[in-house]
């Protein structure tokens, strides 16, 4: 089957990689051709633009930054793309966009899978990610290899939207424990611990989270690096607010984390790494939260 992988950013370049080096067919593109030089490596063939890409593939996966862009894309693939093939989509939308994007597809008998990931780019480097997949069965086992050749531990969650609600979710509990990491781990540092102990001490406790073992270490190396931005945070925060209107959750939590990230946007920019967010309150209090042996970006 061959496959097409549009928008070669900090988590496609990875996924992009991982399905050629599992020996599957793909054409890539991305609108900064240079992302492309490490696939073209491994085998695969560039294109020019994305109807490009979609006139010779079965699938077209797309990793992209927002629902804008995955929709200017997806209108430049459709005219192309053959009758019955897919478009697999790993961006991180809402439900309401999925739904409404996969019936411009439909009209043109095309099918769609939605299938975001979480876990961190790090664990997309090592083809270990989690794939949240919606859509119908039979296209899921259909698309299952190149979605096994990408990822870890792989989930079909339901009918199309049902992996755009728990993608949400996952992603709204990371921002809260990141949170709430600098200011367990600000507590450590102006408690007079040794921030490398108190870290590994958290670690190894009931208060632990997959935040504190991971960018609780970029925090603590200083780099903040985890290649995830505030724009990005703000707009996984803005869909999960949407979904406590609509299903009829207070959000408390959440919604003060998101409040604290709009703050964290205005002090740093839009572009700065989520994990900046702990940087406001090291700011506030002048008081850094370094510690020695920790690595400046995950692997």
């Amino acid at each position: 089957m061959q496959y097409g992988y549009i928008g070669l950013g900090n988590l496609g370049s990875h996924l992009a990689a991982s399905l050629l080096r599992k020996g599957f067919a793909v054409t890539v593109y991305d609108r900064n051709p240079a992302l492309a030089a490490r696939h073209v490596a491994l085998g695969a063939t560039l294109a020019a633009n994305p109807a490009e890409v979609a006139a010779t593939a079965d699938a077209v996966i797309t990793c992209l930054p927002s629902p804008a862009v995955s929709e200017a894309v997806l209108f430049e693939m459709l005219p192309a793309m053959k009758t019955g093939a897919t478009w697999i989509e790993m961006s991180t939308l809402g439900r309401d966009d999925i739904l409404r994007l996969a019936g411009l597809a439909s009209e043109y008998r095309i099918e769609t899978l939605e299938s975001p990931v979480t876990g961190g780019v790090h664990l997309a480097g090592q083809g270990a990610i989690t794939v949240l997949a919606g859509g119908p069965e039979a296209l899921f086992e259909r698309h299952r290899p190149a979605l096994e050749a990408m990822g870890g531990k792989i989930f079909h969650m339901g009918p199309l939207g049902s992996a755009a609600v728990i993608k949400v979710i996952t992603n709204m509990l990371a921002f809260i424990h990141l949170v709430a990491d600098g200011e367990a781990l600000m507590l450590a540092k102006r408690g007079g611990l040794d921030l490398k102990k108190a870290w590994e001490a958290i670690a190894a406790s009931s208060g632990t989270s997959f935040v504190h073992e991971t960018e609780g270490q970029l925090i603590l190396n200083g780099s903040y690096d985890i290649a995830f931005t505030m724009d990005l945070a703000l707009k996984d925060l803005g869909f999960a607010m949407g979904f406590g209107r609509e299903f009829g959750v207070p959000l408390d939590l959440a919604g003060l984390t998101n409040q604290i990230f709009v703050k964290g946007k205005a002090a740093y920019g839009g572009q700065a790494q989520s994990t900046q967010i702990v940087k406001l309150l090291e700011d506030v209090l002048g008081t850094d939260l370094r510690a020695e042996g920790f690595p400046a970006r995950l692997e």
